[in-house]
């Protein structure tokens, strides 16, 4: 954006470029753009795993352990490390290079104590930690998750600093390097993963490498963007001064955007915690399905988010009208990409999660709890991304603890509803195809003698969790839109090219199921193609008739493509 004198009002010509697109638009294009690649990447990864280790004891032993060392990650780093930082940051770019080039080297020597403490403590403790987080797990499940934790936990100070990092590029507007780093991370436990199962390892020695390749990928995805962040950086010094105003401005956001900003992840531990007391696989098939549940949080919320938040910190209180504009647009824009990804998720997630997962030890019935997983987390995918984009607005008009409240109370929501769902649904299994009661109807844990039978029937207990997270989303989204409306004023309401996004994705809802249904004899890709393709078309037929903005904007930026490749053949 053009820089305006502090307070002023910033026009709406300001926030449009010449070409259609804001800055911010094409930082979240090319924030989707590093995702994407990195959530390929992640794909590829469960891929492997889920052909060495299907869905069963030592996958949700691993999928465990992983998830502890993350919490951790998550909570210190990621967006929340981001969130606290780059508004203050930012401003300094702004006003004093100097004052923001100390401030990097003395956050960055703040986190590399803290992370040296977090990572001796986790090692030393990882039986106790490992017991709280996960209650269900016993004996040989405990002992492996406990190994694998320690192995794993030196890697959580790795990726803090590429959160780290991640802030400091986008403070920059360099999106693409910090969000395709986790390629690396992915990569390298594929690689580990492979090459342990071609060595004819057992599953606990799969598991054992995957650990090694979790902890090796975070000192590579550090190590590829260290370049570039002490090049804008200048070389700062490594210091640690928490005494300094700058950096208590950091702390003084930190710790409520750690619950406010984490939500997703605090939520995803709230059901680790209760998916440890289901059925032998509900770990493992919450994970499986909570991969395919936050690529489009990823890809389409943290991206169009990411890319405002340093806009937005820029603006502050002063740029109120603007503001609402922003957050609509950006509504808007998700909307258009997550409308859809809803329809292919509830009426054909079996042909999308068959296509990726089901090979090796994941078997047709696998794929058909990972589904329903799937779908109804879906049904609170258009909250939960709307609800990372009103998150930004409150903490530009600097509200972080406000956003913790809310965030809080939708943990706990989605706790007690998860809970109060999910044992009912374990009494429920797949056989053959179809949902069969086995066990009496119930609230509480299934016995062992049913919950811990090595090579038993999926059961639906993990549903339960995602219905619990689906519903709270929405109560979420409803909360922070009414706290901005009461600072900034009302927010527009739904455009006309959201609008048509929502009925052109029930349309292609109903073609996706009907494409769905005739396709039970294709190869599993074939099938996949059948289905996804056409009802893609479908939909961006629909919109860009319907002149939806989103739309129209991705068939001009194509035919400019499109005329530039003729251009140069000529």
């Amino acid at each position: 954006m053009s820089e305006l004198p502090p307070g002023s009002e910033v026009p709406l010509s300001v926030v449009d470029s010449p070409t259609g697109a804001s800055s911010s638009e094409r930082g979240s294009y090319l924030v989707a753009a590093g995702i994407l690649l990195s959530r390929i990447a992640g794909l590829a990864r469960e891929v492997a795993i889920s052909a060495y280790l299907g869905v069963g004891a030592t996958a949700d032993v691993f999928k465990a352990a992983l998830r502890i060392p993350n919490l951790l990650q998550n909570l210190l780093g990621e967006g929340v490390l981001s969130a606290s930082f780059i508004p203050v940051y930012s401003r300094l770019l702004e006003e004093d290079r100097e004052a923001a080039d100390r401030l990097a080297g003395k956050i960055l020597g703040l986190l590399l104590t803290v992370m040296a403490a977090v990572v001796a403590i986790g090692i030393l403790f990882a039986r106790p930690i490992t017991m709280l987080i996960t209650p269900g797990f016993s004996g040989e499940q405990l002992e492996l998750a406990t190994t694998l934790l320690r192995i794993m936990f030196p890697g959580i100070a790795f990726l803090v600093l590429s959160a780290y990092c991640t802030g400091v590029l986008n403070s920059h507007r360099r999106f693409f390097l910090s969000y395709v780093s986790p390629v690396m991370w992915n990569a390298t436990q594929i690689a580990f993963v492979v090459a342990a199962g071609v060595w004819g390892a057992t599953e606990v020695g799969i598991a054992h490498a995957l650990a090694w390749g979790v902890l090796v990928g975070a000192v590579l995805e550090v190590a590829i963007q260290v370049p570039a962040v002490r090049s804008l950086t200048r070389g700062a010094g490594i210091a640690l001064d928490v005494r300094s105003p700058d950096v208590q401005d950091v702390l003084r956001r930190f710790f409520p955007v750690v619950v406010g900003r984490g939500v997703i992840q605090l939520l995803i531990y709230v059901d680790l915690f209760l998916a440890s007391l289901l059925a032998v696989g509900g770990v493992s098939a919450l994970t499986y399905g909570q991969v395919l549940y936050l690529l489009p949080i990823s890809l389409f919320g943290m991206a169009v988010a990411a890319a405002e938040l340093p806009e937005l910190a820029r603006l502050g209180r002063s740029g109120a009208r603007v503001i609402r504009e922003r957050l609509h647009t950006g509504m808007e824009r998700i909307t258009f990409y997550v409308a859809i990804t809803v329809s292919l998720y509830v009426f054909a997630g079996d042909v999308i999660v068959g296509v990726l997962l089901q090979r090796g030890e994941f078997t047709a019935a696998d794929t058909q709890l990972v589904w329903y997983v799937v779908a109804v987390f879906a049904l609170g995918l258009l909250g939960t991304t709307r609800s990372r984009l009103l998150q930004n607005g409150l903490y530009a008009l600097d509200r972080p603890k406000l956003v913790a409240r809310i965030a809080v109370f939708r943990v706990a929501l989605a706790g007690l509803l998860g809970a109060f769902f999910m044992f009912p649904l374990d009494r429920f299994a797949i056989v053959d195809g179809s949902i069969t009661q086995i066990g009496a109807m119930g609230f509480r844990p299934l016995p062992d003698s049913l919950r811990l039978v090595q090579d038993g029937p999926p059961r639906l207990g993990v549903v339960g969790l995602a219905l619990g997270a689906a519903l709270s989303s929405w109560v979420e989204y409803r909360l922070l839109k009414g706290a901005l409306e009461w600072r900034i004023g009302r927010l527009p309401r739904m455009g006309h090219g959201a609008r048509w996004c929502l009925i052109a994705a029930a349309a292609c809802g109903v073609l996706a199921a009907g494409l769905r249904s005739r396709t039970d004899d294709l190869p599993q890709l074939v099938a996949a193609a059948v289905v996804c393709i056409p009802t893609v078309i479908v939909y961006f037929v629909i919109t860009t008739v319907m002149q939806v903005p989103e739309a129209t904007h991705l068939v001009g930026r194509l035919r400019h493509l499109v005329a530039g490749d003729r251009a140069r053949q000529r």
